[in-house]
């Protein structure tokens, strides 16, 4: 699941999307608002958001809001720990080894 939320962050209006949610709940149209995007644009990627499990919606009325799932974030941010856990130790074991060599 985290590689395709990793997926779904890799662009750059996503990513921006969800910056903004950090702040708390949004209407679409707000998300919309300070880009350059038609609002059936930034709704496709907050469809994309949704699927990949990181951003909810609610529809009232007319205005879909949009929420940040903050456990989403949580699983990425731990994966990401990992793998930089992971890779410092295989480089500092092969700058160990290019010394030694």
């Amino acid at each position: 699941m985290v590689h395709h939320q990793f997926a779904a962050l890799g662009d750059p209006t996503r990513l921006a999307i969800v910056e903004r949610l950090v702040r708390g709940p949004s209407s679409a149209g707000d998300l919309a608002a300070p880009t350059t995007l038609s609002l059936p644009a930034v709704l496709k990627h907050v469809r994309v958001l949704e699927e990949a499990g990181l951003v909810t919606t609610v529809k009232r009325g007319r205005v879909r809001e949009c929420r940040l799932r903050e456990d989403a974030l949580v699983a990425v941010a731990t994966w990401t720990a990992q793998q930089q856990a992971l890779w410092s130790a295989r480089l500092d074991a092969l700058g160990t080894l290019l010394e030694d060599t």
